[in-house]
């Protein structure tokens, strides 16, 4: 075959350090703007950004080229450096250094859509704490309570 071809879609997850409350209304949709344009400029389209006060879900489509380590890390570099030039409520802005990635069917893609999009609805009545730890069991990721919050 002389073409290599992917399509390969990522729910990637992420907080901010000690789920510090940064991300505001007056904030958020700039801030998903700008991390659309991270993803792209990195060969990965942004399917769906969102989320609420102290964390981000993104769905996108993983480029045959780029490492999920390296994408997350350009993201969360970028987008770092990006909020701390907002103003000085941002100054003190960072992402903490872990992150959790999923593997969506294309199957799922519409569910996995209404579940970004419904995020602040959702953390109504669930921290972020319970949402990943539930993301982690529903995917079969073992993890260590102690490794997984800074």
């Amino acid at each position: 075959m002389p073409q290599s071809l992917s399509n390969v879609l990522l729910h990637l997850v992420f907080s901010t350090k000690n789920r510090h409350p940064f991300i505001d209304e007056e904030i958020d949709g700039d801030l998903y703007a700008y991390m659309a344009g991270v993803f792209e400029s990195n060969g990965c389209a942004a399917v769906l950004i969102g989320g609420t006060h102290d964390h981000v879900h993104a769905l996108c489509n993983l480029s045959r080229t780029t490492t999920i380590s390296d994408l997350v890390q350009e993201v969360k570099t970028s987008s770092s450096k990006w909020m701390k030039t907002k103003g000085l409520s941002y100054h003190g802005f960072s992402w903490q250094s872990g992150y959790g990635v999923f593997s969506v069917s294309q199957s799922s893609v519409a569910r996995a859509r209404a579940y970004i999009a419904e995020q602040r609805e959702h953390h109504r009545v669930r921290s972020f704490q319970e949402e990943f730890r539930d993301l982690l069991r529903a995917s079969g990721v073992s993890f260590d309570e102690r490794y997984v919050w800074d």
